[in-house]
């Protein structure tokens, strides 16, 4: 089943794509209405920057709003600069507070300054507030359209705020309740709400708040929001007055940009901040270029470690046969060091004070892979050339894996101390690292060992 509709999602794609280049609007128009909005979607971004704006126009007024909410804000921002004015500004007051930011932030200032002008005396406020905050902050990623309860009103108070303001708030399925002075005191779910009687009050019903300060990272607090495993999350200033909320949809796109960064940073690359297909070629060049520059230059190390130990290998030429087994199982090792530690310190499992307990954990866990991998190369190099190049194997094994555990264990660490991202920390560097410092100890055992 799942086979025909792959099939069958790749045909409609062809079809929309003949159809655009032919320019044949009709037969465009005929594939577009066929599609639901994920489908819709899901062409868009995976249509040059012509065509999409072209298809976009194909969809029906409601659809179209859909569509355009759920595209990231780069394509978001192309986009409103290939549509009119009018098209541009009906899209944008239909957007919500926060969605509104995250194109603010892609398109031209003049172009933000007119989108801006073009809304509602209270959109304008409402999005202003939201701009307030720094870039990075959860007060710039939260909503300020919610409805808030008082805990001195009755349930059936509470539920015709509810349906007055149902096509204005964010969500209605967890309501901040607040005092006289706009103080997060309790939060109460619609589901509360309906079982109460309508002459309850919301005081007697509302359970004891969850918050964060507005000048959290937007990570954390979705990490907060996920792990509490809650709809919505108030957002406080540092009084606790509250400002606004955070729903899960958007604190699971804040988790999925954030995997999406670390996961191309481990990799050693920029993140695309855009589907993969919609991506010009040259952008993709420069996310990855730079890295392999500095990458490049780093491993002139161990070019360098090579140039020292030339004599050693001249004496020994079947050292040569295990560099790459050596240095290969290194970076390995470190690198799942260091993707298993800045994970953790992503869920929170770790921070930068265990360090200490991190250091003592991947020595043990190095030494313990290598004491296995070294008694596997002590037994084969023995077996296959001569029993002191099997120890001179073995022994380097041991003390590569204790080393690249240790390091890539470290790495990360070392980088969110100093508020850089542990990602950037990780995998390639410590991959150039271990190659030149894993070079270094396997000549210095061979040269004990062997008596070079």
């Amino acid at each position: 089943m799942k086979q025909d509709d792959t099939l069958e999602t790749a045909a409609v794609s062809d079809a929309l794509r003949q159809a655009l280049n032919r320019k044949d609007l009709a037969a465009a128009a005929d594939v577009v209405a066929g599609l639901s909005t994920s489908q819709a979607l899901d062409e868009m971004e995976r249509l040059n920057s012509r065509d999409r704006a072209v298809t976009y126009r194909l969809l029906g007024k409601d659809r179209a709003l859909a569509v355009f909410e759920r595209l990231d804000a780069t394509l978001q921002s192309e986009l409103v600069q290939g549509l009119q004015d009018a098209d541009v500004a009906e899209v944008f007051a239909g957007m919500t507070p926060d969605d509104r930011v995250a194109l603010l932030d892609e398109v031209p200032a003049a172009v933000a300054r007119r989108l801006l002008l073009g809304l509602s005396v209270r959109q304008r406020t409402l999005t202003n507030a939201v701009l307030g905050y720094g870039q990075g902050s959860i007060g710039r990623s939260m909503s300020p359209e919610f409805i808030a309860m008082h805990p001195w009103n009755t349930v059936e108070q509470a539920l015709a705020r509810v349906r007055a303001g149902l096509d204005d708030a964010e969500t209605v399925y967890t309501l901040p309740v607040v005092d006289s002075g706009r103080k997060l005191v309790g939060v109460v779910s619609l589901r509360d709400l309906l079982r109460g009687g309508p002459g309850d009050l919301v005081g007697s019903v509302m359970a004891v708040p969850e918050s964060v300060p507005a000048t959290l990272d937007e990570e954390s607090a979705a990490r907060r929001c996920a792990d509490l495993k809650i709809l919505a999350l108030p957002v406080v200033d540092a009084e606790d007055r509250l400002l606004g909320i955070l729903t899960v949809d958007d604190a699971l796109q804040i988790l999925e940009d954030a995997e999406s960064e670390d996961a191309a940073r481990t990799g050693g690359s920029e993140p695309l901040r855009r589907p993969y297909l919609s991506t010009p070629v040259w952008d993709i060049v420069k996310s990855r270029v730079v890295w392999l520059l500095v990458l490049a230059i780093g491993a002139t190390l161990t070019v360098q470690v090579l140039a020292v130990f030339e004599a050693t290998l001249e004496q020994q030429v079947v050292l040569s046969l295990f560099i790459p087994l050596l240095i290969g199982t290194g970076g390995n090792t470190g690198n799942q060091a260091a993707t298993t530690v800045t994970r953790a310190l992503a869920l929170g499992d770790v921070r930068t004070r265990d360090i200490f307990r991190v250091l003592a954990r991947e020595v043990r866990v190095g030494a313990t892979l290598g004491l296995l991998l070294g008694a596997v190369g002590l037994l084969l190099a023995g077996l296959l050339y001569s029993p002191a190049l099997g120890w001179v194997i073995g022994l380097t094994l041991l003390g590569v894996c204790t080393l690249a555990a240790t390091v890539g264990g470290m790495m990360p660490l070392l980088g969110k101390a100093l508020r850089a991202d542990p990602a950037v920390f990780s995998n390639p560097f410590i991959s150039t690292f271990v190659d030149a410092a894993g070079l270094v100890l396997y000549f210095l055992v061979a040269t004990v060992v062997l008596r070079l």
